[in-house]
């Protein structure tokens, strides 16, 4: 494998790895991690219950239990004991939160908790994140056939000036499904349902993987559309080299008369033009023979 091909090899791994990212923060849901403020619920007051409020009902006189409607729960948690901190994080699709004994999760989906009038934002920007993998895909399909095969009568530097474009536009169309997305989360913090709204919230690991395939995209786009600049000029410049090797040899200079005169010992005759021999009114002793017209 010759440095060119070599170079458009590792070129491919960084299109390889923009899209493994963008397709990682795509399927997954921590885009955004937060806390949430909840209420404990009510349980019965038994030692070592630590994740509801305690309480105990109220016997009768009599010595038996009033019913539900009748009870009064005797709670012993106030102000912030009554409340319990419960870690989420959200994706694209869903929504999850830790349950109450923090072994699982519960999720929900994340449509369902946007405001209805945002939903269409939110499918934009799913359409972009898609679109996005779409054109990263078939940039390193491109390249990889720009690698493997070598065909002399194909013009690979369209190859590499596509690669460059598709790249530059995954990562422009990323940028703004990232920022759709930022954007939506915000409003529906502020605007989303009570029993969601976080109490502290920032940006998770997918969230810098999607903005890594952008940073990935713009590199590789840069790196492809300077190749394919350098081959191009010296594409040029090799032609201009074998045009002017051709036309030189093609503008050799002719013999001039004089030359081919005294080489063949014939004077031209031009026509309308008579010739005379007057060798015979030459001085004696003078070589030679002359002509005039």
């Amino acid at each position: 494998m010759d440095r060119a091909r070599q170079q458009q090899a590792l070129l491919l791994l960084p299109i390889c790895l923009a899209f493994a990212f963008s397709l990682t923060a795509v399927v997954s849901s921590h885009w955004c991690e937060g806390i949430r403020r909840v209420v404990k619920p009510l349980c019965q007051d038994q030692p070592g219950g630590q994740h509801c409020i305690h309480f105990k009902p109220d016997n009768s006189s009599n010595g038996r239990m009033d019913n539900d409607s009748q009870a009064v729960l005797y709670i012993w948690e106030l102000g912030d004991d009554k409340f319990i901190q419960r870690g989420f994080h959200v994706g694209l699709w869903q929504s999850c939160e830790e349950s109450l004994n923090g072994e699982d999760e519960k999720c929900r989906s994340f449509q369902s908790i946007v405001p209805a009038e945002e939903q269409g934002v939110l499918w934009l920007s799913i359409g972009g994140e898609v679109l996005d993998m779409v054109l990263i895909l078939t940039s390193a399909i491109l390249l990889g056939s720009r690698v493997s095969c070598r065909s002399p009568g194909f013009d690979w530097l369209r190859v590499d000036a596509l690669v460059a474009i598709f790249m530059v536009l995954a990562g422009l169309l990323g940028m703004v499904a990232h920022m759709m997305y930022t954007t939506i989360f915000q409003i529906t913090v502020n605007l989303g349902p009570e029993d969601w709204k976080p109490q502290t919230w920032d940006y998770g690991w997918s969230y810098c993987l999607a903005w890594g395939s952008f940073a990935l995209c713009l590199a590789v786009s840069v790196t492809a559309m300077s190749r394919f600049t350098a081959a191009r000029l010296e594409f040029t410049e090799k032609q201009r080299a074998q045009n002017g090797s051709q036309h030189s040899q093609h503008s050799l200079p002719e013999p001039k008369a004089s030359e081919s005169v005294w080489k063949t010992g014939a004077a031209p005759r031009p026509a309308g033009q008579a010739f005379r021999n007057v060798s015979g009114h030459l001085p004696p002793g003078a070589p030679g023979k002359v002509s005039i017209c």
